[in-house]
């Protein structure tokens, strides 16, 4: 992403986070998951966010993403503070500068591999939505696999459609959140290699939450998390 695109500066951090609290649930069910997180995440750095299973990691990244908005801090994002967002300015806002990639897929069924890609185009006013969707999925390498609905395909080829899909609007930052969670080994390696390849030849930023700590050792920096809280911060050399 280039750093004099429209409202944006090389000097603003692609995210960052300042006291953000968050609770879900409701009376006695109520849960504090993010406990007055402040961070700040660089522009084209990737950063990995490990900590143990209830930790918060997921719903941090969704906060990140603005799928879940903070009970109470600031969540600024490519420069604009996404929480003075009302939902149609936000997904819209997500739409243009955050792909995001889950570890269950989330692909529409009843669409074929090139429709699931091309819908956030569609969504966001592209005409070129099917020939950029179709770039995306044979950069992936499924190009011939592009007229299959996801019952068609593999685990391994719905994460690549998945990750066409967040990639082909050209976003500034990738969300992923336990993107190989549901593949064997050497598939998950080779859906993380392709994710890394794009992250580095399109200078996006990576921010993606995993339990594998050689994955992690992969970003930047390995951010960890317990029970809401930042926990500790380690740079990678």
């Amino acid at each position: 992403m280039d750093d004099t695109s429209p409202g944006t500066s090389p000097l603003i951090p692609a995210i960052s986070l300042t006291a953000v609290n968050l609770s879900l649930g409701q009376g006695a069910a109520r849960v504090h998951i993010l406990r007055g997180v402040t961070l700040n995440i660089g522009r084209g750095e990737a950063v990995g966010l490990v900590g143990p299973s209830g930790s918060g990691k997921s719903t941090l990244l969704m906060v990140m993403a603005g799928l879940e908005r903070p009970d109470q801090g600031n969540v600024t994002v490519t420069g604009q503070d996404i929480g003075k967002l009302d939902e149609d300015a936000l997904a819209r806002f997500r739409g243009r500068q955050i792909g995001i990639v889950f570890q269950s897929f989330h692909l529409i069924p009843t669409m074929t591999a090139l429709e699931n890609v091309a819908v956030p185009l569609e969504l966001a006013g592209r005409r070129d939505a099917f020939e950029r969707a179709a770039d995306e999925l044979n950069a992936v390498g499924l190009g011939s696999r592009m007229g299959h609905y996801p019952a068609q395909l593999s685990g391994g080829e719905q994460q690549r459609v998945a990750l066409a899909r967040a990639l082909a609007p050209r976003p500034a930052i990738l969300v992923a959140d336990e993107p190989t969670g549901n593949l064997d080994e050497a598939t998950g390696k080779e859906i993380i290699d392709l994710m890394f390849a794009r992250f580095a030849a399109d200078a996006m930023t990576l921010v993606l939450v995993t339990h594998d700590a050689p994955l992690a050792r992969r970003c930047d920096r390995v951010i960890r998390l317990r029970s809401g809280h930042v926990e500790e911060e380690v740079a990678i050399a």
